[in-house]
């Protein structure tokens, strides 16, 4: 498949990075001469110097081949220019454009974008759903529904003295999966991510990767020693689009008690207004101690860090828990920053890049995979797929089809209810499977779940 990528930023490089690995031709366009020639060096891209939404750029890119644009400038308004572009002169077939700005995003202004905008993502948006996710299930780093919310993907810390499964065999536990209401996929241990066989052991202070059944996410996080209360005193740090939205969220439930900081005066003032009376808004600096104690930090019981700017984020949330905050959830861009972040002892990251590659993976993979989400560490993601008839992933109880290593399914969902599968299940035409697999195993996994013959991601 033939890629134009219109931005070399983080997420535009990273994306171009994670579409050229799988295979694809990904040509990346941005105004900076530096930015295009560090994503063609780094990368097996082509980087190019151009204004995405000039046709001239467009054509140099070649548009008129292309299969995808994928529009994640700064600006609004180029990107829909440049889909709208590639879309009327070039006929490219799928365009994706990032929108930032809410008044682009409310339900009433959505005819001002171009129809040729197939597919709108944002990330602002996504962030926020996704803290305000982790603040409903307090004790995990990472909560994602999956199957129209009939399984969650939870991220938990295995603390050291009360994870009641520390040194227990996967295998075993896998075992009694359905009973028992999850079953554990993935592993972060030191730094390292894996998906475990059956002979692992959860160790206390790894990170765990969960696909629990709803009905028993408090009783899951109970086994690995989480039995916090869900936050009712919520500090945001940080006014921009993100927290702008956290905070609309959030206003929506009127047991939390809200206040925002934010850096900007005009800002501030615009936030009062927007969010109205029963929010406290403090203007000035969120590392200012005397500021944070004006904030009651020490009787908060989460504080949400999503400035614009990672080491703030990170040095007021290490400044929060020290003054007693009982959780900090921290924005962090920067992927070298997470060893480090892990040390702090921050509770929960978010990594918008994270959010928004995978986000966009959803509408680039075609067939079968309907769902992608990304998982902590970069080393793989978690899939829901559709079980095709003649695929071999239908042709044998699970125990038999040749999952490979590096993959593991680890819900089923059949005629709306899901169910935690064991090597006997088979797996039925119509079934969609939740699995998570390695980036190492991804031909593998596709070759199962594709039919024979097909292209691998294509599905049917």
């Amino acid at each position: 498949m033939k890629v134009i990528i219109c931005g070399a930023g983080q997420v535009g490089t990273t994306i171009a990075r994670h579409l050229a690995m799988e295979g694809n031709d990904v040509t990346v366009i941005d105004a900076s001469a530096e930015a295009a020639r560090r994503a063609d060096e780094s990368y097996d891209v082509r980087g190019m110097v151009g204004f995405a939404s000039h046709p001239e750029a467009l054509r140099r890119a070649g548009a008129r081949e292309a299969d995808l644009l994928i529009a994640v400038t700064r600006s609004d308004e180029v990107n829909m220019v440049a889909c709208q572009v590639a879309h009327a002169l070039f006929h490219v077939k799928r365009r994706i454009a990032r929108l930032r700005h809410h008044g682009y995003l409310e339900p009433i202004w959505r005819e001002a974008r171009p129809p040729p905008v197939d597919v709108v993502i944002s990330p602002e948006v996504e962030v926020a759903r996704g803290v305000a996710r982790r603040l409903r299930t307090p004790g995990a780093f990472d909560m994602v529904p999956l199957a129209d919310g009939k399984v969650q993907l939870l991220g938990i810390h295995c603390d050291d003295a009360s994870c009641g499964i520390a040194g227990a065999r996967l295998g075993q536990l896998r075992q009694a999966a359905e009973g028992r209401g999850y079953v554990v996929v993935a592993l972060v241990r030191e730094g390292r991510a894996f998906v475990p066989g059956p002979d692992d052991q959860v160790a206390c202070g790894d990170d765990v990767y969960v696909i629990a059944q709803p009905e028993h996410v408090d009783s899951v996080m109970a086994v690995f020693g989480h039995r916090e209360q869900a936050a009712r005193r919520v500090v945001i740090v940080g006014g921009g689009n993100v927290g702008l939205h956290l905070a609309r969220m959030l206003k929506r439930d009127a047991l939390v008690s809200l206040k925002v900081i934010e850096h900007g005066a005009e800002r501030a003032a615009h936030i009062a207004e927007t969010l109205g009376s029963g929010t406290v808004v403090l203007q000035g600096d969120a590392l200012d101690r005397e500021l944070l104690e004006e904030a009651n930090i020490a009787e908060v019981d989460t504080l949400v860090a999503v400035t614009n700017d990672d080491e703030t984020n990170i040095f007021v949330s290490v400044l929060a828990k020290r003054a007693g905050c009982g959780r900090v959830i921290t924005l962090v861009n920067k992927a070298s920053y997470a060893p480090v972040v892990d040390s702090l002892g921050i509770d929960a990251v978010v990594s918008p890049s994270s959010i928004t590659i995978s986000s966009i993976l959803r509408h680039v993979r075609r067939g079968a995979v309907a769902q992608i989400y990304q998982l902590r560490g970069d080393f793989g993601e978690v899939i829901e797929a559709r079980a095709l008839a003649g695929s071999r992933l239908v042709s044998a109880p699970l125990g038999e089809v040749g999952v490979p290593a590096g993959m593991l399914i680890g819900a089923v969902v059949r005629d709306g209810r899901a169910f935690i599968p064991d090597a006997a299940t088979t797996v039925a035409p119509g079934d969609d499977i939740i699995a998570v697999m390695a980036y190492t195993a991804r031909e593998a996994a596709e070759a199962l779940i594709a039919l024979p013959g097909s292209a691998p991601g294509q599905g049917a």
